[in-house]
């Protein structure tokens, strides 16, 4: 059984539709890179996997339970953890205080302050400072740390590399991609192509709220995601 299971999905704002009858399954601990244009959707789609976002149609079910109409709060209870868009951290809360209220909203498990600190060695001389003094990389490690202290899952990240360094996006991924052993299971939106490539298992490019190429990501060439990324062909699968 997957982990999870997205069925005919649809969501909108209004009379603008955003996400048009996708389905897809994701297998634990699969990495799953989400690609597209900006305004393809894919935000609305993580949003609604998130609970945060109520879709119109369709159906989404997480290890096997409808969490359709499950809001976020209970989604962030069976696992399932988003790290949206800009970071959203707390402020005027310290690093550490940032994750205790993960923590404390979570579930049990065994992401701690100190696990999280091993996967992002850069957060543990930051752990008393503010959030509003980090860099935009700290800031998204942190977002990230965060968020694994919820015990996820199934961990949703919107634009990992946005507005950050080539050096903060290198050191945000390489502890990333020391999350394997953890067997975690992630979807992530991501604009850098050979990054999406090189880091995901699969790949699920959308385009005006479809998915419009899906495949291994070891099978499709950076030409045949970046005709579907701009519709200059439409696929339904790729091999």
């Amino acid at each position: 059984m997957s982990l999870l299971q997205v069925e005919d999905l649809e969501a909108g704002y209004g009379l603008l539709k955003a996400v048009r009858g996708i389905s897809f399954s994701v297998e634990e601990g699969e990495r799953i890179a989400l690609v597209g244009a900006n305004g393809a959707g894919k935000t609305t789609l993580l949003r609604c996997l998130a609970g945060a976002h109520q879709p119109s149609a369709g159906r989404v079910s997480f290890d096997g339970a409808d969490v359709t109409s499950a809001p976020a709060y209970k989604r962030v209870a069976s696992g399932v953890a988003m790290v949206p868009e800009g970071r959203r951290l707390f402020q005027a809360l310290t690093v550490r205080e940032n994750l205790q209220v993960a923590a404390e909203n979570g579930r049990p498990g065994p992401w701690d302050v100190a696990r999280v600190t091993e996967a992002f060695p850069m957060l543990e001389p930051l752990l008393d400072r503010r959030a509003s003094t980090l860099s935009g990389g700290q800031q998204q490690a942190a977002a990230i740390a965060r968020s694994l202290m919820t015990n996820p899952r199934l961990l949703l990240l919107d634009e990992v590399s946005l507005g950050l360094s080539p050096v903060a996006v290198q050191s945000v991924y390489d502890s990333l991609e020391g999350l394997d052993r953890s067997r975690a299971t992630l979807i992530l939106v991501e604009q850098d192509l050979t990054r999406a490539l090189a880091f995901a298992d699969r790949v699920l490019c959308m385009l005006e709220g479809r998915v419009v190429l899906e495949g291994a990501a070891n099978s499709l060439t950076r030409e045949q995601v970046t005709q579907a990324y701009f519709g200059l062909r439409q696929a339904a699968g790729g091999s």
